[in-house]
């Protein structure tokens, strides 16, 4: 074999390689895990090819220190590739909720369209309609 081709395999080879590391780390290292709470807002399957289950968490508001009297409130956008968790959260819109997720540095299309992807559901509560905070009306 000449020269000239050892090279160009080894590097094609090397390649290879680092493309599947990347891909590896890049859609399957788990980067963070951790819960979030909050109410859910909605839950759907939903994809043209890969059908999958995604989901939205509405996380409690609060004041901001930057303006005064703001009320912000945080959206968690989750996927769920567990048919038991989904089965669970299937009828939870509107209770509050707290999952346990993975977060992935990207999203892979028969994972979800979130990298954020729930594999378990810590507790579910009903919903007390009451805001965390006082409201508090001037006149």
């Amino acid at each position: 074999m000449k020269k000239g081709r050892k090279i160009g395999l080894g590097i094609g080879i090397f390649a290879i390689l680092a493309i599947a590391v990347w891909f590896l780390i890049k859609f399957y290292f788990v980067f963070g895990s951790g819960v979030k709470a909050g109410e859910m807002n909605f839950f759907v399957y939903k994809g043209y090819i890969f059908k999958t289950y995604e989901g939205r968490l509405i996380q409690a508001g609060y004041t901001s220190k930057n303006s005064a009297g703001t009320i912000q409130s945080n959206e968690f956008n989750f996927s769920v590739k567990d048919e038991d968790v989904a089965r669970q959260l299937e009828r939870c819109a509107g209770k509050h909720v707290e999952l346990h997720y993975k977060e992935y540095l990207g999203a892979l299309p028969w994972r979800g369209m979130s990298k954020f992807v729930v594999d378990s559901v810590v507790s579910i509560e009903n919903s007390t309609g009451q805001l965390p905070f006082p409201v508090t009306t001037e006149e």
